[in-house]
Formats: C-alpha cells, structure tokens, sequence
C-alpha cells in the first residue's frame, strides 16, 4: 500500500502520552523519502513525452504517484510538525536544559531547534526585561507578601532598593520575587 510507512511514523507519534516523544525514527523517514523519489521516477516516465488531453491507464497511473507523494509530503510535515510542538513545549515545561533521556529522542537537527528556540526565546525576555517562564498561570494578584530567609542585603528592583534583612516581611511584584523564591532565599507569605 502507497504511503504505509508514512502512516507508520504518525502512529509512532499518536501512540505516545501527550506531551511525550518516540525516539526520531530517521531510518523510517528515509524510507519515506525515498518512496516519494520513486513514486516522483514512475511519475515523470508515465507523463513524459504523453497527450496530457488524453485520459488512459498512463494518465490514471501518474495520478496515483501524484496523490501518493502529497499523501506521504503530508505524513511527513505533520510528524515533523508534531516534534517541533512537543520540543517547544519542552522549554516552557523542563526548561532550557534537557534531560539525557529527552536528548537521547531527538536527532541533532531537533537539538539544534531546542537550543535555536531557547536563544529566541530568552533574547524576547531580555529585550522586554520580563521573565514568561515565572507564572504559567496567571497569579490573581501581582504583588506577593515574602519573608526573607537569609540575609540578602540592599537590592535594586526596578525602580526602587530594597533593604532584605533576615526575618524581614515585604509586599513585592511577584516578578521580582520569584528569583529569591527559587533560590531559597525567601518565601511566598500566605497568611
């Protein structure tokens, strides 16, 4: 059948849990690859040098190859289409370093769009000096009442210092805060 192992490679995809990828499977995408220069061959001997008006087993044969490079054209964009989602959503939910067994599923191109869509991703954060990795849900509020843990001194946010003793309690954008949270430095205060 035209186009079987093309179906092959999106069933590998749609068999994972969501979020989730199979190992790249290159050796079933070439194959893939090169049943479409085969079926593009078969076409160009049916039509060449053929009355294109003419409808005969000739012009009935070239339309299968046709269909069949589009049908396989299109398995293949929508399984590359589908890793490229999954790897983006990796950044936002793993973050910028992958672990080994994420790695060890993708080929070196996709690697390379990790690490391409990572640099484009934190130079927008740059330029808007604004970090889109902090609340993936939006918070109802975003100020924050923290208590500091450790001694962290005289700190610049935005347009004010802060003094951040010990023990101390202050009323934050969440922004600001959420570095010192990460680092241990001071807690979210929930009455």
């Amino acid at each position: 059948m035209y186009a079987r192992r093309a179906a092959q490679l999106l069933q590998e995809l749609s068999s994972c849990e969501e979020g989730q990828l199979p190992p790249y499977n290159g050796d079933k995408f070439d194959q893939v690859i090169r049943e479409c220069e085969e079926h593009s061959r078969q076409f160009q001997s049916l039509i060449r040098d053929k009355d294109i008006e003419t409808k005969n087993e000739d012009h009935y044969g070239s339309f299968i190859h046709h269909l069949s490079i589009i049908r396989n054209k299109r398995c293949l964009m929508a399984y590359m289409y589908k890793r490229a989602e999954v790897i983006q959503s990796y950044r936002w939910n793993v973050g910028r370093v992958l672990p080994r067994e994420i790695q060890d599923k993708l080929n070196f191109s996709e690697q390379e769009y990790f690490k391409n869509y990572c640099g484009v991703i934190d130079s927008y954060m740059k330029d808007l000096d604004l970090d889109l990795t902090v609340d993936m849900i939006p918070p109802k509020d975003p100020y924050i009442r923290v208590r500091v843990l450790s001694e962290i001194g005289e700190v610049s946010l935005g347009d004010h210092a802060v003094s951040l003793t010990k023990d101390s309690f202050h009323f934050l954008r969440r922004t600001d805060a959420e570095p010192f949270i990460s680092q241990g430095l001071m807690e979210e205060f929930v009455e």
